[in-house]
Formats: C-alpha cells, structure tokens, sequence
C-alpha cells in the first residue's frame, strides 16, 4: 500500500457483480471490486457506521465474484453486506464511483497494513467529499431531537456512543445521517445544535472542523468520555487523528495505549490542560497520565490561559519581588525523560504534610474562572498524581520548581486488614462507623482508589474519643491513630471522621515512611508492630502483624491504664515474629489478631497467639 494509497470499492463493479447474483447468474471472476486509488486526488464516499456481528471482510469482498450461487447467497443475506451493497446504491445516486467501508477495505491479517490504515484514518474521512453516518437503530422518518431511554439503550442511537465515530463525526465536512432503510434523515450542520447536545462537541467545531479555534486537549478528550470500544486499546488509537499524533498499533497493551497517546502528545504539545483530568474529584494515587478518557468528562468546558494572565494569577500567592525571576518559556517546554517528564510548576505546600502540594496549572474549566489545580505528592524523589483534598485557599507561599512529574506505571499492592477490637469494646468503648462509608465490618481491602479508611471509637461515660485510619500509599500499607483531647466531637463522631481523612491523607506519605522503616528487615514471616497513644489517662495500644506471603495486616486495639506506660511516644515499634517455630500452621489458620504482652521493667513485648 502506497503511502497516500488506499484500497476503495468499485461502486460499479460491485453493484453489477450483485446484479448478476441476484439473477443467480455468474458473475465475472477477473472483476475487481476493491482496487488501490491516490486518496487525495480520488473523489469518494465514505461510510460510518456501528459494526454488527454479520460484517463482511476483505477476504470476502474479494472473492465475492469467484464464489458459487450457494456460498455467495450466504453472505449477501448478511446484515454487513446490505450496508455495503446499500452504501455504493447511494454513492451511485450521488455520482461518486468510489466507496471507503472500514470492515471490506482492509486486510486485517497484515498488521502493517491495519497500524497504516487507522493512522490515516481521519485523513480519509477528512478527505471523503460525503460521509454516510448509518444510523442502524433508527427507525423513524426524522432525527431524534430528544433523550428517549426506552428506545435506546444510551438514550441516543448506538452509534453516538462508540469510539471511532467521534473522530468520523468531526473529520468529514459532509456528513449525512441514513436511518435503517436509508433515509436521509439529516446533516451535521443543520444538526449542529441537537449533535452538541448529544455529543458534547461545540457547535462551531462540527461546522468547521479543528481548524482555526481549536480547543485544549482536556476539553478533546472529554467528548470521548462517554465513548466505548470493542477494544479497550481502540479508546486510544481512535483519538489519535483528532489529537494529531501518530504511533503503532499494540493491540494487547491495555491501558498502556492510552497512556503512550499522551506521551506523544506530549512530545507535539505544551498544553497542560492534559494534567487536568478528574480536576474536580477523587482521584486515584499513581503516574501523572490518565488510565482513559472517562476521567475527561469533567473538562467539557475547559480552556488554555494566555501566559501572562495565568502568572499574574499566581502572583497573588508568591512573596514581592518573586514573579521578577519567573521566565515566560520555562511554562512553554516538559521534556519526556527517562526520569519522568521535567517541567516547571507553581507548587502549594498543603498545611501539615511535607509530601502532598498542589500545583495550579495554566487553564481554567469554565471561561473566566480561576487555574485548575490537582494535587501532587513527592514520594523517591518523584512526584505523583495524588488523591483531592479538602479546598484550601493559598497564602504567598507558592514555590516556583522545577520537578519531574512520573509517567511510568508504580507497583501498586492492594492492603488488606482484619481488626480484632474485642478488647476495646470490653472496655466501654463503642465503633460508630467508618469513613467512607463504604468500608463496613472490621476485614476490608484498600487499593490505589480507596486508599483510606477511618474507624471511629468512643466510650460515652469516660468521654473519650478517638480516630484509627488504615491506608495504603504507594504499595505501602499504614495505621496512624489521633485522639480527640478537647472532647468536642463526641456528640457528632462520624463529622470527626470527615475532618480527620483529609488530614490524615494529607500526612499519608509520611505515614507509610514511618511504617515502612519500622517494617524493613523482616523475618521470613512476618513483624509485629506496636503503637501506643495517649487518651487522656488511657493508653490505646495499637499492634499490627502483616504476613509477607499474603500481605495480610491482623490490627488488634487494647486500651488499659498503666502509670508506668503514662511518657508514651506515639511511634511505631517493630519486632520480628516466626509463628511457624511456635505454631506449625498456615497463617491463614493463625488467629489474625495477634495479642501483645508489654513488659514494664523491659518494654520489650512478647507474641502470644491463638488458634481460630
């Protein structure tokens, strides 16, 4: 295939191959329905539509005119060939001799020949002097103008929520719609009011393309969050025309598709909007590049700032004289290295953590409104994409730096606890719950999305309170345990779990640091780790084992008064634990819970056990 070659129909040669079939006469063997043609010089017609399951392939098409009377009417019964054979009949009515129809006019068996084709895919359809969008669900004599839930299964005709026809929807100039028995039932420009509806798209971008204003890559990527594909790869490479950038195909690669798609549009771009998906929400803890489109839904009315203005924006936040040394062309380049991309960011410490900032970047979601900011976290001397945390508003103390932003993928393990709280109960002390409500009972899992959860703990005659958050950052798994002193939050537990997430997720890199170092150098099973805090009066005792071989943390709480534990530091301690020595079972037989005996004179604890 020639490099501006593509393979089209003969509209007449296939409509007179079908005339003689349908007379059961034989048709002429050495005709060719599908034959190589300059696409930019060519005039055609080309088709887009939903694929069904009774499509007709290249193998197909070609040998269609070879084939006996009872093969051939096998598949000219097809759904997939009424289309095509229905297609040419309108191309010939619109005096065009060519047709382009993505399931008969590419050998897929050549790989080459399929990463060449969906590359110049948007070229094609862009170059196409019509484009037929067949709307195969639409029965009706008129274009849906209205959200119908009953009739269709997204409220909109199925074509309307596929990946490719985004790209087949803007690209061609001249688009009609053809309901099932091919009625024309409407163009894109006449349609432009009703299409932005259903789609998202700006009206001035259906009628004139990307050209001229064209939009920033958050707001491009948020018309195809509502979009599927067969495919999970296919939501990357069918963007790849309407963000101007090429690459091979990798069909098996997963998310990765999408991940390498912004990477090369890094290497083409300097827009930062492609840092602002999931701007307003949670947001899992990971690389900076987005898993897929769906995060994008949110950056339906983004824009890019002017330069100038979005540093004046941020002066407002930088001590006098600061915005002097800040060059206009150190916002303009992010190199992709073998670190992770190198950028210059404007960075917000957040209150009371020492690794979560939040960076303002230059673009806003609605006209006039302020920088988007999304949160960072510094962890191994590279920073992440880390989870929303409570509004905040920044007092001059943005830092102006120059970081490395990682795109690479990190390992995330998911953390699993099982919390035996038996001997606090014991002791008056009552669970209200957990924050998110989600997590309920005392065996939950923790992954990169759910990173946290906070238990609440009271004792209504002693009057005290206290807060247990279990996370996970980085693989890492952490308990941290704060106390409620001034007695404020007793009537309103579950409004003391809310306050105290943000804050602790604030702090979780440091907490999974400290955890971490406590852990290093465990034995071949596990380690035993223990915590006391300080409860007015109270100690609460908090003892963790993980088990290495299955990444289990068994968290039992005790809380007792004991003058010589009254100095207590509120710091991990970690010891190692052989229960196989002591107990010649699995742990998954080993009561999870591990009981800890604190001697006074030594403070040294020893592991006790107990079979379940």
């Amino acid at each position: 295939m020639g490099l501006y070659s593509m393979r089209l129909i003969n509209v007449k040669a296939l409509l007179k191959v079908e005339g003689l079939m349908a007379k059961k006469k034989r048709a002429d063997c050495r005709v060719k329905i599908l034959q190589f043609c300059h696409g930019d010089v060519t005039k055609y017609a080309i088709l887009s539509h939903r694929w069904i399951r009774q499509e007709v392939d290249y193998d197909e098409i070609v040998e269609l005119a070879k084939m006996d009377n009872k093969k051939s009417a096998k598949i000219r019964q097809r759904d997939g060939y009424r289309k095509i054979l229905d297609s040419c009949k309108q191309a010939e009515k619109d005096g065009y001799e060519w047709l382009w129809v993505d399931t008969c006019c590419i050998d897929k068996r050549s790989s080459a020949e399929l990463s060449e084709a969906i590359n110049s895919m948007y070229r094609w359809y862009e170059n196409a002097q019509v484009c037929y969008a067949y709307l195969h669900d639409v029965l009706d004599s008129s274009f849906p103008v209205a959200r119908n839930d009953k009739k269709y299964a997204n409220g909109w005709p199925e074509w309307f929520s596929r990946g490719w026809t985004l790209q087949e929807m803007i690209a061609p100039s001249n688009l009609q719609f053809f309901n099932k028995t091919w009625q024309v039932i409407g163009d894109k420009r006449t349609l432009a009011r009703t299409l932005k509806k259903i789609t998202g798209v700006p009206q001035h971008i259906l009628r004139d393309g990307l050209y001229g204003d064209r939009p920033c890559i958050a707001q491009i990527m948020s018309w195809a969050a509502n979009r599927t594909t067969t495919r999970v790869e296919d939501r990357a490479y069918s963007l790849m025309g309407l963000l101007g950038v090429n690459m091979p195909m990798l069909y098996g690669e997963g998310k990765k598709a999408f991940h390498r798609l912004q990477l090369e549009i890094i290497h083409t771009s300097n827009d930062q909007s492609i840092f602002a998906w999931s701007w307003d929400k949670e947001v899992r803890t990971g690389n900076i590049l987005a898993d897929d489109p769906s995060v994008f839904r949110c950056c339906s009315a983004m824009e890019l700032m002017d330069p100038d203005e979005f540093i004046e924006s941020c002066s407002k936040f930088m001590p006098e004289g600061y915005l002097r040394s800040i060059k206009k062309d150190q916002l303009d380049t992010f190199p992709i290295t073998n670190r992770g991309i190198q950028i210059w960011l404007f960075l917000c410490p957040i209150p009371g953590s020492r690794s979560v900032f939040r960076t303002l970047l230059p673009c806003r979601p609605y006209p006039s409104s302020l920088p988007v900011s999304i949160e960072l976290c510094l962890w191994k001397s590279n920073y992440y994409r880390y989870a929303q945390l409570l509004e905040f508003r920044p007092k001059r103390i943005l830092q102006f730096r120059q970081i490395y932003l990682r795109y690479q993928d990190t390992s995330h393990l998911n953390a699993a606890f099982v919390i035996d709280d038996s001997a606090t109960t014991k002791n008056g002390f009552t669970c209200h719950g957990a924050y998110p409500a989600k997590f309920t009972g005392n065996t939950f899992t923790l992954t990169s999305t759910d990173p946290l959860c906070v238990k609440v703990y009271s004792n209504n005659q002693t009057g005290h309170c206290f807060a247990v958050g279990f996370g996970q950052c980085f693989g890492k798994d952490w308990i941290h345990v704060v106390s409620d002193e001034s007695g404020m939050w007793v009537s309103s537990l579950m409004k003391y779990a809310q306050v105290e997430y943000p804050k602790m997720l604030a702090r979780a890199p440091e907490h999974a640091r400290s955890m971490d170092k406590v852990r290093s150098g465990a034995g071949c099973c596990g380690r035993v780790c223990i915590m006391q805090t300080r409860l007015r009066q109270l100690t609460l005792r908090t003892s963790c084992v993980m088990w290495k071989s299955s990444r289990k943390n068994g968290v039992k709480f005790e809380v007792f008064r004991d003058p010589a534990l009254g100095n207590v530091s509120g710091e991990w301690t970690g010891f190692d634990v052989d229960v196989g020595g002591i107990f010649p079972v699995s742990e998954h037989y080993l009561h999870i819970s591990i009981g800890i005996t604190v001697h006074r004179k030594q403070m040294i604890p020893a592991v006790t056990g107990g079979l379940s």
